[in-house]
């Protein structure tokens, strides 16, 4: 069976995703076969452009047209356009993948994982934090399930970028809360809470988060719209945020992002500390992972995650060629529509909706909520000033 594809937006993520559904057939043979059969956009000129280059059969301007007659629809707008399509498709039984922060509310978070529950496990609903499928993730979540660490004692992620550091950066709808629903904390902080939620969000090791305290802070105020007409608009989210977290079993956390750190570009930083040994990840770096045993402590020791046998690995090159970000977007993708085609098949897996080696695909809809809880969180501690805990 061949599966049709729907794309909503094609600009970043649309690029993204089209060229990992381009590379699936090469290099995964046993993903399923797609279609890529429609690409939405508003702009219809620009659209057919993107639409030839990105290898997609048609073009529409209008996503109520396309959410029913697809097998799979990707919803890659901003983030207020996630909720409308995305519940329009699900209500229609079509598979939905929703570019992170799930919403731009809780509200709408809620609203979205709701209608994915009610569509059930045949009908994936899937959240794009693709950093999960970094192979070097995927060996450290395998050495934290084995216990490697010990008992999880600290957490720290930092998400920092400098692309704003420029007050004369133009306007975008990143810088405006009704579209984006916050600034650096939904669009980096959502990637590390997902990640820590992955990492040690179990019973056995941190489990949940219980209670937060949160900071905002909006560093230039408006910004000038692109062009000659010299209007400002203002800008109503914040620049960056900075976190502390305590989870269930009494570790403790801090997490941070801004786009003013000058000097950085795209560093996600992972750090965990138990009482057996410590590792940390930097995306920058994302083919290598840092790992400290503490019957080996003289430094950490920093593993190349680049052989066959490593997470993924064995569908690229030989050991030592690394991968790069867009090998992320190709094992997220064939995980997702591994998980379609197994719903769409007429013998499902146990009930359909899993990925390639018979798992119900994560994230999902209830991952993209779980994180704008605490992102939620945060931003209510900031207005109160207090500790809060998660609702």
């Amino acid at each position: 069976m061949t599966l049709e594809v729907g794309v909503l937006g094609y600009r970043f993520m649309g690029k993204a995703h089209a060229n990992a559904m381009a590379r699936l057939p090469m290099f995964f043979p046993d993903a399923p076969e797609i279609e890529r059969r429609v690409l939405v956009g508003r702009d219809e000129s620009a659209l057919s452009d993107a639409a030839e280059r990105l290898g997609f059969d048609s073009i529409s301007t209008d996503w109520r047209d396309v959410v029913d007659q697809v097998d799979v629809f990707y919803n890659l707008g901003p983030n207020h356009v996630h909720r409308e399509p995305s519940v329009a498709a699900l209500e229609a039984g079509t598979p939905v993948f929703c570019e992170k922060p799930l919403a731009p509310t809780l509200e709408d978070a809620d609203v979205m994982a709701e209608t994915a529950r009610e569509a059930g496990d045949d009908v994936p609903a899937g959240c794009a934090f693709n950093y999960r499928f970094v192979p070097a993730i995927r060996y450290a979540k395998e050495l934290l399930e084995a216990g490697e660490l010990g008992e999880i004692h600290h957490v720290r992620g930092r998400y920092l970028q400098d692309w704003l550091v420029d007050p004369d950066a133009p306007w975008s709808w990143r810088n405006d809360k009704e579209r984006a629903g916050s600034g650096a904390l939904g669009d980096l902080g959502a990637h590390t809470v997902d990640l820590l939620r992955f990492l040690v969000g179990d019973d056995d090791l941190a489990g949940d988060i219980e209670r937060l305290s949160g900071h905002l802070k909006t560093f230039v105020d408006e910004r000038p719209v692109a062009g000659e007409s010299g209007e400002m608009r203002p800008v109503t989210v914040d620049d960056a945020y900075s976190a502390q977290l305590e989870f269930e079993n009494g570790a403790m956390g801090t997490i941070e992002a801004s786009r003013f750190a000058t000097g950085h570009k795209n560093d996600h930083t992972i750090e965990i500390h138990g009482s057996k040994g410590s590792l940390r990840f930097s995306l920058e770096r994302l083919n290598e992972l840092e790992v400290l045993r503490n019957d080996q402590n003289r430094g950490y020791e920093t593993i190349l995650v680049t052989d066959e046998d490593d997470p993924y690995v064995d569908h690229w090159w030989p050991p030592g060629h690394v991968l790069g970000w867009e090998h992320t977007f190709v094992h997220e993708n064939y995980e997702f529509l591994s998980a379609v085609a197994s719903g769409a098949s007429e013998t499902p897996r146990n009930g359909g909706g899993e990925t390639a080696d018979g798992r119900e695909f994560e994230p999902n809809f209830e991952d993209g909520l779980a994180a704008q809880q605490v992102l939620d969180a945060i931003e209510r501690s900031d207005e109160q000033g207090e500790w809060v805990r998660l609702e």
